[in-house]
């Protein structure tokens, strides 16, 4: 039995393949209103947990990373919002304490 040659341009021809599966996605910015044609607002909403990765000694454990990952996404939330973060943990923290739901992250 003879060996299959590889194709030295098979990663090229798997990459244009998936490509064409997402093809209508990526111009979904043309025909709907509202959608940006680039990725820069979720760039611009990552970076500060990106600097306070970059500047802090981050966390030492798994539950620690899923807070730190929890908590910079309320902020965030809230920030996108335009509501007050330090209102809303104090609201979630005594709404927990007292056994109640906590509030809303949707507007």
């Amino acid at each position: 039995m003879g060996h299959r040659r590889k194709h030295p341009w098979r990663f090229t021809v798997r990459t244009c393949r998936q490509l064409l599966k997402v093809e209508p996605a990526l111009w979904l910015f043309v025909s709907v209103e509202g959608v940006e044609p680039t990725n820069n607002a979720a760039e611009r909403a990552i970076r500060p947990a990106v600097i306070w990765r970059r500047t802090s000694f981050g966390s030492q454990t798994q539950a620690g990373s899923a807070f730190v990952a929890r908590l910079l996404t309320v902020v965030t939330t809230l920030k996108s919002q335009q509501r007050n973060v330090l209102e809303f943990l104090t609201n979630a923290i005594n709404a927990a304490r007292a056994g109640k739901p906590a509030p809303s992250l949707l507007p």
